[in-house]
């Protein structure tokens, strides 16, 4: 495993985390898993080097990834959990937010958490979130429940990144995280020149969604840009778009190219991983640990699909 660390904060992170969230909530929606089974690809998931593990309230992995890192000295982890905005004519949001985080505490084992982030927040949700959520916040981690303050986007309704773009330009949170993909990688544009002035912690979710991951899928989605002149049509190859990381990327699947491409971008510091299988863990940390695509090949991505902001993979 490799190791960096998160920003202008002193945490040295694992460059692959654990998304405990996503559409497996780290396979508890596999019914043919057990909680141990969980609990068990939680603790495997150290064995291979990861000690960044990002869950949240509302993912409902809390339980699970507390009782996988049981017994794990603290200082070899580095956790993060997040608050849903609690809405704005709540009388008490600090009350609230304590009283999540306290539960969150207990969940994880824990008495802090390095990271607590805002989650999901939209554009109309950013005054909320830093009038209403941080002054608790930064209060909590001047009491040493919290480390690091950090906000979430929610990218499926702000793939542009509207929310991001004000809160770095605020530069009061310590750590974001950033929907970003080969087929929407426009936070190059907009957030890591911000992240990078202030050295702003950035994890990248997203990284690999159903188009990157079903053929079928993205050839659709790549013929539909095609014939609405979003990427010229005489740039991929409408039968396998993507060909080309292959061939001229040396990448060993879609998968493994749009790994790579988002753990390679500079600015990035961790890219989350979300499966529930612990085969499919093992090969993305091997992509996420390989080289970089070819300088000519990423350029070749962002010429394609560099001027795309609406998408987000979930195609």
């Amino acid at each position: 495993m490799e190791y960096t660390t998160l920003g202008r904060t002193s945490l040295k992170v694992s460059v692959a985390g654990l998304g405990c969230g996503g559409p497996s909530r780290l396979g508890l929606k596999d019914k043919s898993k057990t909680e141990s089974d969980v609990v068990a690809h939680v603790r495997g998931a150290i064995d291979l080097g990861i000690n960044f593990f990002d869950t949240a309230e509302w993912y409902g992995t809390e339980a699970v990834v507390g009782k996988g890192i049981a017994g794990v000295a603290r200082d070899r982890l580095v956790l993060s959990t997040k608050k849903n905005i609690v809405p704005e004519d709540h009388p008490d949001p600090e009350k609230e937010i304590r009283r999540s985080l306290e539960q969150s505490l207990k969940t994880l084992g824990t008495d802090y958490v390095d990271v607590y982030h805002v989650h999901g927040a939209e554009p109309k949700d950013y005054r909320n979130a830093k009038e209403r959520h941080l002054p608790t916040m930064l209060r909590l981690r001047e009491e040493g429940k919290i480390r690091t303050v950090g906000i979430t986007e929610r990218f499926v309704v702000d793939s542009s990144h509207t929310m991001l773009e004000q809160a770095l330009r605020d530069n009061v949170w310590d750590v974001i995280m950033v929907g970003f993909n080969l087929l929407n990688p426009c936070a190059r544009k907009t957030i890591f020149p911000l992240t990078a002035a202030n050295q702003v912690g950035v994890l990248v979710s997203y990284a690999l969604r159903r188009a990157l991951s079903q053929p079928e899928r993205l050839k659709k989605l790549c013929a539909d840009l095609m014939s609405q002149g979003a990427i010229p049509a005489d740039k991929l190859n409408a039968d396998a778009p993507l060909d080309f990381l292959l061939v001229e990327g040396g990448a060993t699947s879609i998968q493994d190219g749009a790994y790579r491409f988002c753990r390679h971008e500079p600015g990035v510091d961790i890219v989350l991983t979300g499966t529930g299988d612990p085969a499919h863990l093992k090969a993305n940390l091997e992509s996420l640990l390989r080289p970089a695509l070819p300088a000519p090949v990423r350029q070749r991505l962002f010429e394609l699909f560099g001027n795309l902001n609406s998408l987000t993979g979930n195609y």
